[in-house]
């Protein structure tokens, strides 16, 4: 399947196995508010580009993220959309110990080959050389997630 080995992003393919796959994948996850998880994804930065492991990005999850449980960004390799292999930790998440806040309560999440400085604990590596794709999971959603006066913005390139 031209489209599904590409995931969805070549034009003109309609595969309708893969997206009945992905129509379950994709909307089954929440039944009720509070329950459950919700997934949002991202393979391409704020300018269209897809994410390169050779490159340092940075995303801002904005203060009190619509979770009754936590949330939690997990990097996988585009090629096999499995974790990446031979790195320390694939995910960060509103649990990981050591995480630093921002002083309005939100984080600065970093996806790159090398940790920004002083950004240890908030850094998830990624390898050069492949692209990368960012699972963001809400665990508990709460309303704000659903008529979005609570928004996760772009992944953008790290300054």
């Amino acid at each position: 399947m031209k489209s599904a080995e590409t995931f969805y992003e070549t034009a003109d393919t309609y595969p309708v196995d893969a997206r009945g796959v992905t129509d379950y994948w994709a909307f089954s996850t929440v039944k009720h508010l509070g329950a459950g998880q919700f997934y949002l994804m991202a393979t391409k930065d704020k300018n269209g580009d897809p994410l390169d492991g050779g490159k340092n990005y940075k995303l801002t999850v904005p203060a009190n993220a619509p979770a009754d449980q936590y949330w939690s960004a997990v990097v996988y390799d585009r090629a096999t959309h499995a974790l990446i292999r031979d790195v320390a930790s694939p995910s960060k998440s509103s649990q990981t110990p050591g995480l630093q806040s921002k002083p309005d309560g939100g984080v600065d999440l970093y996806f790159g080959p090398v940790a920004p400085s002083g950004q240890d604990s908030n850094w998830t590596p990624t390898k050069a050389g492949g692209r990368f794709e960012v699972l963001f999971r809400i665990y508990g959603p709460q309303k704000a997630l659903f008529d979005k006066t609570w928004t996760l913005p772009d992944i953008t390139l790290a300054e």
